[in-house]
């Protein structure tokens, strides 16, 4: 295993050459599409392959893959990435329609807020309500405002924002609508909320105003303009389906994919569904702790904020001797500190559930490979919980081996600094090769996730 290759040093950055369609929403952590394309290349993937990507995020690969004329297939658990990315995919919605559209919206919007007497910025225009005439400042219901991030955007934004909201939900048809809520989405991480992303999300500078109406009209110029590059491509297959990764056999066919390409949560202790909360609530795809709820159950467990009292994903990695150590190291770390809140006593375990939620993943996968299925994982290694190293990119290679796989290296993509440690941590891409030419029985993947890592992979 190298630990370098093409890939190693680069940044984790979109290039300006590569933002077409991409920049209509992206998660701040999302890999780059120059990745991706490296990985094409290297896996000799073109036209008539089809690839997939089993945690898909917002949809870098499958975005890539359509630009270059390759079908492809993702499985994505959380609403507001599986939206984004379905959006990102529609390339044939006709580009005079949505101007015609986003010229609609955002008249209706600013009239409405005229009327209300509020404006975008500046005097009001003639027609608006008299001085003292305003109405209420609009708000989110009490169980969607209890999750967000306090002050996540201030009440005059979230006003202007529920405006046009209303407005897209009112104008054009079912699709257009879906590139406005999606602008909206967008809008709303980029200008109009207070939010700020490190490799945390948090709050930062408070915005007691914001253009909202023209942040919106700015993404929808992008969406337009990028729809007019890319509908030559518009017929290439590419769908994303809402679905949890540990059971991909319930989505996809046998023997239907070419090569993978992805990266899967990491063992980090950040839960995940912090970083779209704001859109994802109010756009209404996460309403109350209810669906929130569900929304976690769905995922790999990596923090501990995501478990639950029935999960059982720890049991794939029982024998597993160098997840059971590290585990242990993690425990034994947390009574020397004294740390006894319920998060702390979760530690140990969540790095159980995290690789034991992987091993599903994997064994469930082997269905759909072809002989001869390239993957790439890109994974990071971690010392989140109380500063115990875990080697993810080893681990998982470890565990992809014991259940057929062939690991064909281990590259170097970056080195990042650990928030908790101050070390340089490696970002790795586990290059793996499916070559059977049908997976195992099904009573041979228990044995197979019995005996992983009996030689340790610390």
């Amino acid at each position: 295993m190298s630990g370098s290759g093409t890939v190693s040093g680069r940044l984790n950055s979109v290039r300006p050459e590569d933002r077409t369609v991409h920049d209509w929403y992206r998660f701040v952590l999302s890999f780059p599409p120059h990745l991706v394309q490296d990985y094409l290349d290297r896996f000799g993937i073109g036209p008539g392959k089809t690839v997939l990507d089993p945690f898909a995020g917002t949809g870098t690969t499958l975005v890539e893959c359509k630009k270059r004329a390759v079908a492809s297939l993702g499985i994505e658990s959380n609403p507001m990435a599986q939206f984004a990315s379905s959006v990102k995919l529609d390339w044939s919605v006709d580009p005079a329609g949505l101007s015609d559209y986003t010229a609609e919206v955002s008249d209706a919007a600013r009239r409405k807020l005229a009327r209300d007497g509020y404006s975008e910025w500046g005097e009001l225009p003639l027609f608006a309500a008299p001085a003292g005439a305003r109405v209420p400042l609009r708000t989110l219901a009490a169980e969607q405002d209890k999750l967000l991030l306090k002050d996540s955007i201030s009440p005059l934004p979230l006003h202007k924002t529920l405006v046009v909201l209303d407005a897209i939900a009112a104008c054009g048809d079912h699709r257009q609508r879906r590139f406005g809520r999606l602008a909206l989405a967008n809008a709303l991480v980029r200008n109009i909320g207070n939010l700020k992303f490190g490799p945390e999300v948090g709050v930062g500078k408070i915005k007691h105003d914001a253009p909202v109406v023209d942040t919106w009209l700015e993404c929808m110029r992008t969406m337009i303009e990028d729809v007019e590059m890319v509908r030559d491509r518009a017929s290439v297959p590419a769908q994303v389906f809402r679905g949890d990764s540990r059971c991909v056999n319930d989505i996809l066919q046998p023997c239907s994919v070419d090569a993978v390409v992805t990266s899967p949560p990491y063992p980090n202790e950040k839960d995940y569904t912090r970083t779209t909360r704001l859109e994802s609530v109010v756009l209404g795809l996460v309403g109350d702790a209810g669906s929130l709820r569900e929304l976690k159950k769905n995922l790999i467990r990596s923090n501990t904020r995501g478990v639950y009292k029935g999960d059982a994903d720890d049991m794939e990695v029982s024998e597993h001797n160098a997840i059971q150590e590290i585990a242990r190291s993690i425990e034994q770390r947390r009574v020397e500190l004294g740390k006894t809140s319920g998060f702390e006593r979760q530690y140990a375990r969540v790095t159980k559930l995290y690789f034991g939620g992987m091993v599903k993943h994997l064994a469930g996968l082997r269905r759909a490979l072809k002989r001869g299925a390239k993957l790439a994982y890109v994974v990071g290694d971690q010392a989140s919980y109380l500063r115990v190293m875990i080697r993810t990119g080893r681990l998982l290679a470890d565990l992809a081996q014991s259940l057929g796989y062939r690991v064909v290296d281990i590259e170097l993509f970056r080195t990042r600094m650990s928030t908790a440690t101050g070390d340089q941590l490696r970002e790795e891409v586990v290059i793996l090769e499916w070559p059977h030419a049908r997976p195992p029985a099904p009573a041979d993947r228990a044995a197979a996730g019995r005996v992983a890592g009996l030689g340790g992979a610390a």
